[in-house]
């Protein structure tokens, strides 16, 4: 490590800036870009899902769906879509298998008589 004097300051902060920007640039490499919160209205709605527009209006009347509402017009967020859709997941008979405890049926409790 070299001493520093202060005639040599400002040539080490230069370098010392240009060393950060490169770290900064290898680290944005590894960073995800998030996108920006995509609103969708019903008909985009509907056309992400693959499902009719009415089939929409009435999953969100018996809420079943996540929506927004504002007004008379209902609005979506992308990705509560995708978690909805998401949580609905069944599981692979291998992933069943892991743990067949778990499916086994509890003991039904006899009536006293």
């Amino acid at each position: 490590m070299a001493v520093l004097t202060f005639e040599k300051l400002p040539q080490a902060v230069s370098e010392l800036d240009q060393k950060v920007d490169e770290i900064k640039q290898m680290l944005m490499r590894f960073v995800p870009q998030t996108e920006p919160e995509q609103l969708l209205n019903i008909t985009q709605a509907a056309e992400f899902i693959n499902l009719a527009v009415p089939t929409v209006y009435t999953l969100a009347s018996r809420k079943e769906i996540p929506f927004n509402k504002k007004g008379k017009r209902l609005y979506f967020l992308k990705s509560e879509l995708v978690d909805w859709i998401r949580s609905g997941r069944r599981k692979t008979i291998a992933e069943s298998q892991v743990n067949p405890e778990s499916h086994l049926r509890t003991p039904k409790r006899r009536a006293l008589s």
